[in-house]
């Protein structure tokens, strides 16, 4: 009976050490809900888990939201795009690396019958003023995202400070806001991505693109150890190693291709754009 004993409490005690050890494989994923809501973290996350002993856990929200958790050490690795809160993100010493990954573009969408009359338009800030002036339905994100701090760029070039009932908050992520758009046909910001992924269920047009100033960059970035120490940088590291290796990249550049017949997002590691560096260890 005493080796029974033993033996169950010699199993039980493997079992609690293989528990912690299975635990301590947990990265975390925090990220802009855009890569989420695309889709192309479904291709990417498992492929990753295959090659490395790590179970990835993905905190997509907005890229500010994001980086507020690295902030806090709640989570490992980020991929996001917002530049100037990742700028700020480094200068505060919470990141160890930040290296560029891929773009896509920003786009205006909205009802088909275009109540504002901006579709063809080549300036988004035009666009902006436009929807503004007839005080047509705007649907704003209002999570301070990297597609949120771009809206509210936008607004400023245009000289405007949108207010009304005209202009609403989501308070949601990138997919939710475009559904939210459809049903009230309103106009909004979105990446090309998450717009192309949902566009069969959405009532929609893409409206306005291809203005320099809806330029839309992704970087991965390391959290710093140093400043928390429960970061699990060596999983990190891989992560930013691997999603900006040569196979990763074309992965990613071939995204979408057969399903919507166009690249949702171009691959960028190693290459000197939009004033990243594929190399940086802080920010510019």
């Amino acid at each position: 009976m005493w080796r029974l004993a033993v033996l169950a409490g010699a199993l039980l005690l493997a079992g609690g050490l293989y528990g912690c050890g299975s635990g301590s494989d947990e990265l975390i994923l925090a990220t802009t809900t855009s890569t989420q809501d695309s889709g192309l973290l479904d291709v990417l996350i498992p492929q990753f888990e295959k090659e490395h002993d790590y179970k990835v856990k993905t905190i997509a929200v907005g890229s500010g939201e994001a980086l507020r958790l690295a902030g806090e050490g709640e989570a490992d690795v980020v991929l996001a795009h917002s530049p100037k809160a990742e700028e700020d993100f480094m200068a505060a010493g919470n990141g160890e690396s930040r290296l560029v990954v891929m773009h896509n573009d920003f786009i205006i969408v909205g009802p088909g019958d275009d109540p504002a009359g901006i579709k063809g338009l080549t300036s988004a800030a035009d666009s902006f003023k436009k929807i503004a002036a007839s005080e047509a339905l705007f649907l704003s994100r209002g999570d301070q995202s990297g597609t949120n701090t771009k809206e509210l760029s936008l607004w400023t070039s245009a000289g405007i400070q949108p207010s009304g009932t005209w202009y609403q908050e989501t308070g949601s992520g990138m997919g939710a806001t475009l559904n939210v758009a459809s049903e009230k046909q309103g106009y909004t910001l979105s990446d090309r991505g998450t717009y192309l992924a949902q566009k069969s269920n959405l009532d929609l047009d893409l409206l306005v693109e291809g203005d320099k100033a809806l330029f839309n960059q992704y970087h991965v970035i390391v959290v710093d150890p140093k400043k928390h120490s429960n970061v699990k940088a060596e999983g990190a590291r891989a992560f930013a190693s691997w999603i900006t290796s040569p196979e990763v990249q074309k992965t990613i550049g071939e995204f979408g291709v057969k399903d919507y017949g166009q690249q949702l997002f171009i691959p960028d590691a190693g290459k000197a754009t939009a004033g990243a560096t594929p190399t940086s260890a802080a920010a510019p």
